[in-house]
């Protein structure tokens, strides 16, 4: 069974994507998207669903420090429904405070380079939201 795991932002969703057994977490790639004119990618996820035989998608759900939902959080929730309406699999949004900060401490503790890091950013935090739901399955 393979879940993918999404961090949905305003230019871009990053792809992560679970081993067979749901174990390991392994970022793939990084979705433009333009919220502005529509755009939001739904077909190249729906691709990769079918390319990765994917079972459930994890979407992360940025919730502010005081548990509200904010703007964000109202984009990734509609964001769950189109994917829930299109593909017909189960969407869980999970808690993704502070996953893209964490990827950030990560990548810079690595000593990786400003313009390398905007690259794999997203892929990363979804690798870490998709990862932290796995973990909570076990």
């Amino acid at each position: 069974m393979r879940v993918m795991g999404l961090d949905v932002g305003s230019k871009t969703v990053g792809v992560a994507i679970s081993d067979e057994l749901g174990w390991t977490a392994q970022g793939i790639e990084t979705i433009s998207i333009n919220e502005e004119q529509k755009v939001f990618g739904i077909d190249r996820v729906s691709e990769l669903v079918s390319e990765y035989s994917v079972d459930k998608i994890v979407v992360g759900f940025p919730k502010n420090m005081n548990n509200t939902i904010g703007p964000r959080g109202e984009a990734s929730k509609a964001y769950g429904s189109m994917l829930e309406k299109r593909l017909n699999i189960p969407i869980i949004l999970w808690d993704e405070r502070l996953s893209t900060m964490a990827a950030e401490r990560v990548l810079l503790e690595a000593d990786v380079s400003r313009k390398k890091r905007k690259k794999v950013i997203d892929k990363m935090a979804a690798s870490m939201i998709l990862q932290g739901y796995l973990d909570s399955q076990k």
